[in-house]
Parts: C-alpha cells; sequence; structure tokens
C-alpha cells in the first residue's frame, strides 16, 4: 500500500491489513475512524466511559496488530465485526472485575447488525464450501463450462469453440444440463 495515500483514500480491510504491516499510519487512522464509534457507543450505553471505551479499543487494536504481525490473522469477517467482538469481550470481564451492571442495553443486542453481518458471513462460507465440494464432485467438462461461463465470464461462442461443439445453442444446452447436475450435487450435501 502506498503511505502517500490521501485521506480521501477508500481503505478496503485487506488495505487496512496490509498497511498495519508496512507501519502505514493511515491505515490505523482508517481503522479508528471505520470502527471506534460504534464501539465507544456499546460501551457508553452499558455502563462504560468514553475513556474506558478508548481503553478498550487500544487493547483490541493491539490484540488485532499482534495476530498481523504474527501472521495468526486471517479475514473472514469485517475487520469491523471482529474488533467489536473482542471489545465486547474485552468489556465484559471489565464490567466482571469491576461488579459493574450493564444498565442499558444487553450486549448481545447492542449492535445486532454485526451479530447479523457475522451470521449471514459463516451461513455463506458453509454454503460456498458445499458449493466447492459439489463442483469438485461435478466432474468435467461441466466444472469448466460453468467456471469458463460464471467466473471468467467467458461467451457461449467462446465455449463451443474451447470445448468443440457444433455451435453455441449446443454449448448453452450442455451448460444449462451442467447447472442443474451441479444444483442436484449441491443439495444432496447440505
Amino acid at each position: 500500500m502506498n503511505k502517500t495515500a490521501t485521506s480521501n483514500t477508500h481503505y478496503t480491510d485487506s488495505m487496512i491489513i496490509e498497511g498495519m504491516l508496512s507501519g502505514d499510519s493511515q491505515a490505523f487512522e482508517r481503522l479508528y475512524a471505520n470502527c471506534y464509534p460504534s464501539i465507544m457507543g456499546m460501551i457508553v450505553r452499558n455502563n462504560g466511559s468514553e475513556d474506558e471505551a478508548k481503553d478498550v479499543f487500544q487493547e483490541a487494536v493491539c490484540v488485532l496488530y499482534d495476530k498481523v504481525i504474527a501472521g495468526d490473522f486471517s479475514l473472514t469477517s469485517q475487520l469491523r465485526t471482529y474488533l467489536y467482538s473482542v471489545c465486547k469481550r474485552l468489556w465484559l470481564k471489565q464490567l466482571k472485575r469491576s461488579d459493574r451492571a450493564i444498565v442499558e442495553h444487553n450486549l448481545e443486542e447492542s449492535e445486532p447488525e454485526v451479530a447479523l453481518d457475522l451470521e449471514v458471513h459463516r451461513a455463506k462460507e458453509v454454503q460456498f464450501e458445499q458449493m466447492k465440494k459439489a463442483l469438485d464432485r461435478l466432474g468435467e467438462p461441466c466444472k469448466s463450462i460453468l467456471l469458463d461461463f460464471y467466473i471468467k465470464g467467458l461467451s457461449m461462442q467462446d465455449i463451443s469453440d474451447k470445448f468443440n461443439y457444433t455451435n453455441p445453442d449446443n454449448a448453452k444446452n450442455q451448460k444449462y444440463k451442467c447447472l442443474q447436475r451441479l444444483k442436484k450435487l449441491f443439495f444432496e450435501s447440505k
């Protein structure tokens, strides 16, 4: 990642991780701007102060940084979701140590879109794994035809030429049959 990137640059989660690895201060600034407000809100709504929110967030960023530097971090959800989860656990520990109650909101309910995001992500991961297994079981030439059309974006004419079909309509019929077989294999694996 370019260290001279302007503050107007949109940083993706991957760019932030790369920036952390390279010591790019703007990556940390973007991480703070993207993630801190929801974490501060969660902590303040649950009997905490803004200073405590800053401390908890800083501790979570340190956990993330240590994992990134050690090569132990795999981006399987949004960074915001990951940090929110780490901060929630840290805040719950701190509340238990100090015998303070969670007053306004249940922590599980304080940011439902983050929990929902993680739940949707996990469900999609399961579906992708099922689809990969179904594709592996599909065999050739079906697997290649579907990958060429849906992933590589080849036209039916290109697929017809590649697999020596007499015309694009025959290739289209074969693609349809392959897709039906893939659907069957996918739903059998559930």
